[in-house]
């Protein structure tokens, strides 16, 4: 025998119409069960025959009876074809578009403010739809993205990658933040009005450089008071009276019992989140439906 023989795979529907003669004890029967013909049933368990090397089938009278081997063969049989039914039902809500898995990566600020009612929205449209959020710096989170350990990122633009797809979905105004009670300009404060505050950074990011390139003036270098990485700390640190901030508008949003003040600067800065996604990603319906989730955020 050819020392690759048994290298040859085992096919169900072979098992699957042994099991099928070996229940009914008749070919015939086996085949009207099937839709198949008489000889087709003979084949496909003479071949499976043909593949182990032993007679699995032998007729006793008129009934069609499993030999010893046949019969340790049925346990692994119904055992394959009960895994293999299993299988098949288990990518049942893929095929049919109602399961999936998406893996996001973003900032902090957008997953807190952000994603959760994008999120919402999605489960609710598809209720099997798992969701994974990843958190971290948006160079990080770009890598990861190419490296396809991420489906999509939400990120604040401008992202780079040859093999990025970029789409903004929203604009964010970024705000002066004081302690409450603080006296704002009355057209809102400029940037040498706030370079002469205490000031509390977001440390890192495209958030940050625009928010160096707006406070900029010749022959001045801002150094911030503090950097820190959760715009969170930032808010609770203005809220106690230890300094200024600009952050996201997003942020600001649920202020604690007007625990700080807010305006507009003059001029009006923004930033603009945006998807990023490789352009060779294959777009599932989970994601599709994550990504209109996103467009549709209004904030």
């Amino acid at each position: 025998m050819h020392k690759d023989f048994f290298c040859m795979p085992l096919h169900l529907d072979q098992l699957a119409t042994f099991v099928n003669v070996a229940d009914l004890g008749s070919f015939t029967a086996a085949a009207d069960k099937e839709g198949l013909t008489q000889p087709a049933v003979s084949l496909q368990v003479k071949g499976l025959e043909q593949r182990l090397g032993v007679r699995l089938i032998e007729r006793v009278g008129r009934r069609a009876q499993p030999t010893a081997a046949g019969l340790d063969l049925l346990v692994y049989a119904r055992r394959l074809l009960r895994e293999s039914a299993a299988a098949e039902e288990a990518m049942t809500p893929y095929r049919d578009g109602a399961s999936g898995h998406v893996r996001i990566g973003s900032g902090g600020t957008a997953s807190i403010h952000l994603l959760p009612r994008a999120i919402a929205v999605a489960r609710k449209s598809m209720p099997g739809l798992e969701i994974t959020v990843r958190i971290g710096d948006a160079d990080d989170i770009l890598r990861d993205l190419e490296a396809n350990s991420l489906d999509i990122a939400v990120v604040a633009l401008p992202a780079s990658g040859r093999n990025f797809e970029i789409e903004p979905f929203y604009e964010e105004e970024l705000l002066a933040v004081a302690p409450a009670g603080s006296l704002m300009p009355e057209d809102g404060p400029d940037a040498a009005f706030m370079r002469d505050r205490t000031l509390l950074l977001y440390e890192g990011g495209n958030t940050r450089r625009a928010i160096d390139a707006w406070l900029a003036a010749p022959d001045i270098r801002i150094r911030p008071a503090m950097e820190f990485g959760s715009i969170e700390a930032i808010k609770e640190l203005v809220a106690v009276g230890l300094g200024w901030s600009i952050l996201p508008g997003l942020a600001l949003k649920r202020d604690r019992a007007g625990l700080v003040t807010t305006s507009s600067l003059n001029p009006r800065l923004t930033r603009r989140p945006g998807m990023v996604l490789r352009r060779d990603k294959h777009l599932t319906r989970g994601l599709r439906e994550m990504m209109k989730c996103l467009r549709a955020f209004k904030g």
